[in-house]
């Protein structure tokens, strides 16, 4: 696999006693998209300024684009884009002008500002706006404005945290749209509270609360967790209890109402087939077979409701 353009470990941070960031280690690589989950309080505020070098860790390294951002802050910084929540923007500024102040602060040469502005207006959606004020642009537009900014100098490491916040619905599939291509060419950091957009946006998800490491993985192996492990069932003419737990795979069985129950199986087991030949057999009737779905923010919950980090 190729270098990592971020990498960052053992990061933690304490403010007076208390330790808000507990040893907490990412690694992203080119066209990935790693989503940062946590529940208020969690300590990802704090991780993202970390990781932006606008806080200094306590204890650990980070490095970006092969760089190391302690010991050589000003050349790292210039691998990062960052877009924070609230977008740093100059509302009295045309888009265009923003843009310019934007490229000089990153130090982009004079002959190759032009075209920096041109690419970033372009990959943004911006060619229609560019002469219009920020401050007279919709929130979508605005938040367009704020993504610009952060690729205009055309980053290893783009950083955007919440960046569909109090965005309409379209607005957010276009934003979406955007940070899928702006992830062709760098590697993101998407920090949000949106569960849905972890699946639809990212490669690989860390979930942390209080500080702490509770999930690492890709969205594949998170999307697993949904799957269910119950399995709801009814008869007219139910067998007994004792009957359904027997069968291959079925770990418990519980009685919900008359003739219907919830079984609980071992994942790499499922008993489904088997109860349709037994229900065919003895003539259980069998009207209602479905399994019991578990919604992301269950297992959201479930993750960070854990005594222990889980790999």
């Amino acid at each position: 696999m190729s270098t990592p353009l971020l990498s960052a470990k053992s990061l933690s941070r304490y403010f007076g006693q208390h330790q808000v960031v507990k040893q907490l280690d990412f690694e992203v690589h080119q066209g990935e998209v790693l989503g940062f989950l946590g529940p208020n309080g969690a300590g990802k505020s704090t991780s993202m300024k970390m990781l932006t070098g606008n806080l200094a860790p306590s204890e650990g390294e980070i490095m970006i684009n092969g760089i190391d951002l302690l010991a050589n802050p000003k050349q790292a910084k210039a691998h990062i884009g960052y877009l924070p929540e609230q977008p740093p923007l100059y509302k009295e500024l045309t888009v265009k002008e923003f843009l310019r102040f934007c490229a000089k602060l990153h130090a982009i040469p004079r002959q190759q500002r032009k075209q920096a502005i041109e690419i970033a207006i372009e990959r943004c959606g911006l060619t229609q706006v560019t002469h219009r004020l920020i401050g007279h642009l919709s929130k979508g537009y605005q938040q367009r404005v704020g993504i610009a900014q952060a690729i205009i100098h055309t980053p290893a490491v783009v950083i955007l945290d919440e960046p569909t916040s109090g965005l309409d619905p379209i607005q957010i599939l276009e934003i979406r749209h955007l940070i899928k291509d702006i992830a062709q060419q760098h590697s993101v950091i998407l920090s949000t509270h949106i569960l849905p957009e972890v699946q639809m946006l990212c490669d690989k998800v860390k979930i942390i609360n209080q500080g702490e490491l509770m999930f690492e993985g890709s969205t594949q192996s998170l999307q697993a967790q949904l799957s269910s492990s119950h399995l709801l069932v009814q008869f007219e003419a139910p067998p007994a209890i004792q009957t359904l737990t027997e069968i291959a795979g079925v770990i418990t069985t519980t009685a919900l109402s008359e003739g219907r129950f919830k079984l609980h199986y071992q994942p790499d087991h499922n008993p489904t087939q088997t109860i349709l030949a037994q229900a065919v057999t003895h003539d259980w009737k069998l009207t209602m077979m479905t399994p019991e779905q578990h919604s992301l923010e269950e297992v959201f919950m479930n993750i960070i409701q854990q005594e222990r980090p889980q790999q």
